[in-house]
């Protein structure tokens, strides 16, 4: 079953339900601000992506803002920013989808088909 982490007042995150519901795909949804993803999930998210690590943070957010991030960040060790992370969920970039296959970090209709219909369909 995918995993479907958001803020439900999030337009971003509420587009990406959409899509999700109009395509039939269903899903355990887990709002971020009530239950934040742990260290241990935000670490084992991180290495399945192969993403970089400053793609999982909220760049756009009020709190990224508040505490300086973006002059902080180059000077922080990957533990550092994933303990970071681990403190607030409004640090991570959402919507997050997650499946023991993939992880999908924010909404980009065209990537989420491709990887949801890509898998589907096999």
């Amino acid at each position: 079953m995918l995993k479907f982490i958001c803020y439900p007042k999030c337009t971003t995150c509420q587009r990406a339900k959409q899509w999700l519901d109009d395509h039939k795909i269903e899903y355990d949804l887990r709002d971020i601000k009530l239950d934040k993803p742990s260290l241990e999930e935000l670490t084992n998210w991180y290495q399945q992506s192969g993403l970089p690590l400053k793609k999982f943070f909220n760049t756009s957010g009020l709190l990224y803002k508040s505490l300086d991030l973006k002059n902080k960040l180059p000077e922080m060790t990957e533990e550092e920013m994933l303990k970071l992370l681990a403190t607030d969920g409004m640090l991570v970039k959402r919507p997050l989808l997650v499946s023991d296959k993939f992880i999908l970090v924010g909404f980009k209709e065209a990537q989420w088909q491709e990887i949801l219909f890509g898998l589907f369909s096999r």
